[in-house]
């Protein structure tokens, strides 16, 4: 018989879904935009690959909302205290939207090794797995860049 779901750490995961929220987090640099696409650092080396990029996201807690779950995960792995937005990708794992000004401090936590700011088309082409150009392009398309 095994226990409730956790984080790779430990933490409680809900049974329900959404089981978790992702925050597309952008910034617009001249005419374009950047995406902030972080690294996971907590399996070692093996997660050299581009699969190991995504946007900030993360396992909602056992009765926590959805909301509250987004804005946690992006000021924990970020720092970053900015209002999101829902997009219309619903299911287990729904995106967010959140746009910040450039020069906006970016400090990671320990999960993560490094970000880095990308051209939408190629964070699409970095994240995986494809849940995570869903979510990617559902921002895209609720800003008006169908990257």
């Amino acid at each position: 018989m095994s226990g409730p779901a956790t984080t790779y750490d430990g933490e409680p995961i809900a049974e329900d879904a959404p089981f978790g929220a992702t925050v597309v987090v952008y910034r617009r640099v001249g005419d374009g935009l950047e995406l902030l696409v972080l690294h996971r650092a907590h399996d070692g080396p093996d997660h050299e690959g581009d699969w190991a990029w995504t946007p900030p996201a993360g396992a909602r807690k056992p009765g926590e909302d959805l909301h509250a779950c987004a804005r946690r995960e992006l000021k924990e792995e970020t720092g970053l205290e900015v209002p999101i937005r829902p997009t219309a990708l619903a299911g287990a794992w729904p995106a967010f939207a959140a746009e910040v000004p450039p020069g906006a401090p970016v400090v990671l936590d320990a999960e993560h090794d490094r970000g880095v700011w990308l051209e939408p088309g190629d964070a699409l082409a970095r994240c995986r797995p494809a849940i995570v150009a869903e979510q990617i392009r559902a921002v895209l398309l609720q800003i008006g860049d169908g990257s």
